[in-house]
């Protein structure tokens, strides 16, 4: 058994499944409604964010962990001889990161804190290529340094449906938000520099718009790594996933194509319906 735990935050958006396939640890961001607080991907699923956005009109409230939990996160693994490698949602996101890096210090290079610039899958992309690293027999601070070159390639890039959510969560004008609805717009959101920005804007349908969306990707990226790809989406329709599916594999050459579901974090700043496509290019 490898003496390397790797591990991230919730918004990392990978499956039950995969993190039992891979022994991924991690540490649940909170989501509070109202007055009553939740842990991501513990006791709260995305159903829970739309029927109190739709009862209330007002999205939950997010909250990194504490610099304290992250040390006692840490502390069970380095107590039992290990080295953790810890993938954060963006710093730019997310407080996550820099509480993180301060819980790391007390345990003298034996924690190793990564900032990845990105968020859901796109951070996740980063999770699996610790665990293939770490499946080659590279240490805590190789798998760090690898992953630090690689995060400014990680396309972390969706389509809402609706601008609803990032408008009520402060992420878009109101402007920009009545134009969609009025327009039919669906933009790409990107994210560059470990922030989030419209890229660029698709008229119509979304089925016409996740079109364009994934066409867009073929052209941009040329060149990727085959490893693994995620459709990652917020309780999409199956049809508009499979949809997505189908292109990818039509247009693309990745050894696997995984699906997920957003968690709660993330479904509470994109709303229902938003959909992505991620991988890392070369």
């Amino acid at each position: 058994m490898s003496d390397i735990i790797i591990s991230s935050d919730s918004t990392c958006d990978l499956s039950k499944d995969l993190l039992d396939k891979y022994q991924i640890a991690i540490m649940p961001l909170s989501v509070m409604l109202g007055t009553e607080s939740f842990k991501d991907g513990v006791d709260i699923v995305p159903q829970n964010i739309f029927d109190y956005f739709d009862k209330t009109g007002n999205l939950p409230k997010t909250a990194a962990p504490s610099v304290s939990e992250y040390q006692e996160f840490f502390k069970q693994f380095v107590e039992q001889g290990k080295t953790v490698v810890h993938i954060n949602i963006s710093s730019k996101a997310s407080g996550s990161y820099g509480f993180a890096a301060a819980a790391a210090k007390e345990f003298e290079g034996k924690v190793y804190v990564v900032d990845s610039h990105a968020l859901s899958t796109g951070q996740g992309l980063l999770v699996m290529k610790a665990c293939d690293l770490r499946e080659q027999g590279k240490n805590g601070e190789e798998i760090c340094n690898t992953l630090l070159s690689l995060r400014g390639k990680v396309n972390t890039s969706f389509i809402p449906d609706t601008l609803l959510y990032l408008y009520k969560g402060g992420r878009c004008s109101t402007l920009s938000y009545y134009g969609s609805k009025v327009l039919s717009i669906h933009p790409m959101i990107d994210m560059k520099d470990g922030q989030l920005y419209p890229k660029k804007k698709y008229i119509g349908k979304m089925s016409r718009c996740l079109k364009n969306y994934i066409n867009d990707l073929v052209e941009e990226y040329p060149l990727y790594d085959k490893t693994r790809c995620f459709i990652t989406h917020s309780s999409a329709d199956q049809e508009l996933v499979d949809q997505a599916k189908s292109a990818v594999k039509e247009l693309f050459h990745f050894d696997e194509i995984i699906e997920t579901v957003a968690g709660s974090i993330i479904t509470s700043h994109c709303g229902k319906n938003t959909i992505g496509v991620l991988f890392i290019s070369e």
